[in-house]
């Protein structure tokens, strides 16, 4: 070869794979370097990652014409669409008539080589000219000799030249074969991956797949063997008769010496020879197998529903498909079906494939979508049942029905434990709850010396392919828990859903907080979710569910603790009574959930009528009645009615101190909370004083990382920032956040509200670029998670674009504050504190806008409400008051903004203090004022004054 070697990646579609192999040997062959994903990636690598090396260091692509190349669903799509863009080489080979398609119109002016229709010998040829350029005739490879590890048995065969192998009785291919292109991939990487016989077992669930998967195989690579045989595996003792069949086939059967002679001869012809694939479809035991797997240079390929064959060859466990091959699947199946209906019918069928084309098949017979899902929920079995597609061998409920049916009569033990799964949820089921709950279980046949249970009743589950199982949990796809749960008499399944209900009890932790217990309730929601309207009555489970609520909102997944509550609510009610206890614990975890959404109003009506109830049924003091109370007030300081929640804080706190002690959890609730309300009061010494204490006995008693602990430290650095101890607050926020990430995650509310006040720290130090980034990448979050409109969000936006206007982003602040502050109004009303602190923002920003008039009249307003709601001396109030006073000297009224600066001066420092920073501010705009007026020495004498008061505090600090 004249020309140095080139570095090249084969892109090709999954379907063509044997043109993919037969192009890389031959390249190789002629001394190029040739990256292909099956015989040069590994098996767990990211295929993206990997793609996108390959397509970096190649200095040229050789693309794989063919209809399945341009399947806009393909990775072909983004391999050459990335060359395009890269302005690297292309060389495009045509490997079949390009019918029906269209090749985008950037590809069309590219010079393509055909090497469909061609024999071997010119096909070579032309691979060789389109990526040297042409080099005259050439003369055929000679044989390589030894078995190359990339591809045993010799060199690949040209796909469109060569013949179907002369020994060939597989089933016809399935024209509607869609997806499984990884495991395609795998399935023939690892098949190239030795020098003699390769045996390959795919196992799974039934109608995951495993016999469509083999027949696509044995179509696609058809061309690579002289030999491909299918045998029905199903009855092992059958072997030497399928056998005896193939011996015949190839003339080296002696049929009066019986079976096993012509067995023996076949396997030994097999040892000798190359370019064969035995397919051994439904091979159940493993250990029936040992002396009649061929070996040799050839390939044997193994479908079961035996996990077992792990343990003896190389194998690959198939699984439901991913999503995007079901849409793919039901789109291309069904005509005129649109993304979200076909999402929401594979979700209801699992993404098994074999439930998948039975639905296909009615739905396309006349069946609509709508009345075929609601029959799904209904008749499951029935429906299961109406025939086999095309394709595959049995319907699902005749599938599942025969291993239920082998269970049974094999391993009862095993067939009772899938009647109680088949009660669960189809996520999976971790075995420890098994081993927890066994002695609470009365469907359940155990011998207590029995160590290895449930190990020993979980096997004959996987071995029949009824459940997935690993080392800490086992799976029941849905369909097959349906299937089971129709054939489960009205006394099992009574008795099925006790044992549910005894098992969720038993594994339910005592604490919904602690962050720790978080993974096992999130376990249990999904099967207590799963089949709540069949198990929700049962009143040993209410307690269940409403912690489930609980844990559900402290983790961040409020909406479904709303949803759930809401769901259950009316029932109880309905059943218990609206004073059961029951019923009042579902409506306040409903109030609860409401108020972490941001739904005040609703919450606020359902904790209300809840508190009276629990006064009125169980007393003043009891837990339950304290509960409502902290709640309630908690929602009203939520409301902006921060007066009411003082009162009513103050009140529980007593009470918990009194019944529960200084150091419960729920008396330091109670405190925190009271410390809150005085913080939104302005009373912020006060407020320090207890969030000092509070967090010295949280730290003290649930440990520095506990959840109610972070509350705490937030707490007492907001209001360290608050008293203008910024440094302070800086670093506990700091700690805070940071303790957060770890222990709840990036996207946790209660980590973002510490984002939030770190970013408004950093704000009050002037770090204004750090706090933009962080502002910005919380409010991002908040959006995604809580929504536009929720109370955090908004807080984040005003946070935001106050910011901004630190920036001098004057326009951009402008445009963010008008927008919040219309969402606050709409949401919270005009009164509302937070509806006030947005339109003071604004009223701000309009003032360096040189709007004038328009920030006067807004700050007006402003004062007036502030003045009516938080009252004359509100530190709030008082801001207002100092920003409407710096406007109207910028409107040259400097009488006014006078006598407004002196009044909320002696105010701020008598309520903040005199080194409070605000103070020092009001401070300031009055000196400039004064020198405005033509009074330069009363101003310069205010400043002093200020200065030196400053200094005499410090010294006897110091002292």
């Amino acid at each position: 070869m004249s020309e140095p070697a080139e570095s090249v990646f084969v892109s090709y579609a999954g379907a063509d794979g044997a043109w993919a192999e037969w192009v890389t040997w031959h390249l190789r062959e002629a001394g190029h370097r040739v990256e292909l994903d099956m015989w040069d990636w590994r098996t767990g690598d990211n295929f993206v990652e990997r793609m996108d090396q390959a397509l970096r260091r190649a200095t040229a692509v050789v693309a794989l014409f063919s209809n399945n190349y341009f399947d806009p669903a393909r990775w072909t799509h983004e391999e050459w669409t990335s060359v395009v863009a890269g302005r690297r080489r292309l060389v495009p080979l045509t490997i079949a008539p390009l019918s029906g398609i269209e090749i985008p119109d950037i590809l069309t002016a590219a010079i393509r080589k055909d090497l469909h229709g061609l024999d071997e010998q010119a096909a070579i040829t032309a691979l060789r000219d389109a990526v040297d350029g042409p080099t005259g005739p050439l003369t055929p490879p000679q044989f390589p000799g030894t078995t190359p590890a990339s591809a045993p048995g010799g060199r690949p065969r040209l796909p469109s030249s060569a013949d179907m192998p002369g020994v060939w009785n597989v089933p016809s291919r399935n024209p509607r074969f869609t997806g499984r292109e990884t495991s395609m991939t795998r399935v023939r990487e690892n098949l190239l991956d030795g020098g003699q016989a390769v045996v390959q077992a795919v196992h799974g669930m039934g109608g995951i797949g495993k016999t469509q998967l083999a027949l696509e195989y044995a179509h696609r690579f058809a061309s690579q063997y002289d030999i491909v045989w299918w045998i029905d595996a199903e009855q092992a003792d059958q072997i030497p008769v399928h056998y005896t069949e193939l011996a015949t086939r190839l003339g080296i059967a002696t049929p009066e010496a019986g079976t096993g002679h012509s067995t023996h001869s076949l396997l030994e012809y097999l040892r000798t020879r190359d370019r064969w694939l035995i397919v051994l479809d439904n091979a159940d035991d493993p250990g029936a197998f040992k002396s009649v797997l061929p070996t040799g240079p050839g390939h044997v390929l193994i479908t079961s529903r035996n996990p077992g064959w792990k343990d003896t060859v190389l194998s690959h466990g198939l699984d439901v498909f991913t999503r995007s091959d079901s849409l793919a699947y039901l789109t291309t199946s069904i005509p005129r079906i649109g993304a979200q209906q076909a999402d929401a019918l594979a979700d209801d069928l699992g993404d098994l494939p074999l439930a998948l084309a039975q639905a296909a098949g009615i739905i396309t017979t006349g069946m609509t979508l709508d009345r075929y899902r609601h029959l799904l929920t209904s008749k499951t079995t029935a429906l299961m049942g109406n025939g086999g597609p095309p394709n595959y061998p049995a319907s699902l409920a005749a599938t599942v029905d025969i291993a239920t049916a082998r269970l049974a009569d094999e391993h009862p033990q095993a067939a009772d434990l899938l009647r109680l799964a088949a009660f669960l949820g189809p996520d999976p089921i971790p075995t420890a709850w098994l081993e927890t709950s066994r002695d609470r279980l009365a469907t359940l046949t155990v011998d207590p010396d029995d160590f290895m249970w449930p190990q020993t009743a979980l096997q004959p589950l996987a071995r029949f392919g009824l459940a997935n199982v690993d080392h800490e949990t086992f799976q029941i796809h849905r369909l097959t828990q349906a299937i089971v749960r129709d054939h489960t008499s009205e006394a099992d399944t009574t008795a099925a859903e006790n044992d549910v209900t005894a098992l969720l009890t038993t594994i339910a932790p005592t604490d919904t907080d602690a962050p720790a217990t978080w993974s096992t309730w999130a376990s249990l929601t999904s099967h207590l979710a799963a089949r709540l309207h069949a198990i929700a009555q049962h009143p040993s489970l209410h307690q269940t569910i409403i912690s489930t609520v609980g844990y559900l909102c402290v983790s961040g997944q409020a909406p479904a603790g709303r949803d759930l509550a809401r769901t259950l609510r009316p029932l109880w009610t309905a059943d218990l009574g609206e004073d059961h206890p029951d019923a009042l614990s579902i409506t306040f975890a409903l109030a609860t959930t409401l108020a972490h959404l941001g739904e005040y109003e609703q919450s606020h009506r359902l904790h209300e009528d809840t508190l009276e109830r629990r006064r009125r049924t169980l007393g003043d003091d009891h837990p339950d009645t304290l509960s409502s109370a902290n709640n309630l007030a908690s929602t009203l300081n939520r409301l902006g009615k921060y007066e009411h929640a003082h009162r009513l804080h103050e009140d529980t706190l007593e009470r918990r101190r009194r019944t529960l002690g200084d150091d419960h959890p729920d008396t330091l609730q109670s405190a925190g909370n009271l410390a809150s309300t005085l913080n939104r009061l302005g009373k912020y010494e006060h407020a320090h004083r207890m969030d000092e204490d509070t967090l010295e006995r949280r730290r003290r008693i649930l440990g520095e990382d506990h959840p109610d602990t972070l509350i705490s430290a937030g707490n007492l650095a907001t209001t360290l920032n608050r008293l203008g101890k910024y440094e302070q607050s800086h670093r506990l926020h700091e700690d805070t956040l940071e303790r957060r990430r770890r222990i709840l995650g990036e996207d946790h509310p209660d980590t973002l509200n510490s984002a939030n006040n770190l970013a408004g720290t950093l704000d009050s130090l002037g770090k204004y670029e750090q706090s933009h980034r962080l502002h910005e990448d919380t409010l991002e979050r908040r959006r995604r998670i809580l929504g536009e409109d929720h109370p955090d969000t908004l807080t984040s936006a005003n946070n935001l674009a106050s910011t901004l206007d630190s920036l001098g982003k004057y326009e951009q602040s402008h445009r963010m504050h008008e927008d919040t502050l219309e969402r606050h109004r709409r949401t919270l009303g005009n009164d509302h504190p937070d509806t006030l602190q947005s339109a003071g923002n604004l009223a701000s920003t309009l003032d360096r806008l040189g709007k004038y008039e328009q920030a006067r009249r807004m700050q007006e307003d402003t004062l007036e409400r502030r003045r009516r709601i938080l009252g004359d001396d509100h530190p709030d109030t008082l801001n207002s008051a100092n920003n409407l006073a710096s406007t109207l000297a910028s409107l040259r009224q400097f009488a006014e903004a006078e006598q407004l600066l002196r009044d909320t001066r002696a105010r701020c420092r008598r309520v903040l203090g005199v080194d409070h920073p605000d103070a020092q501010r009001v401070t300031q705009n009055l000196a400039q004022v004064l020198t405005a007026l033509g009074r330069p020495f009363e101003a310069q004498k205010l400043r002093a004054s200020g200065s030196k008061e400053g200094q005499r505090r410090a010294r006897r600090k110091h002292r």
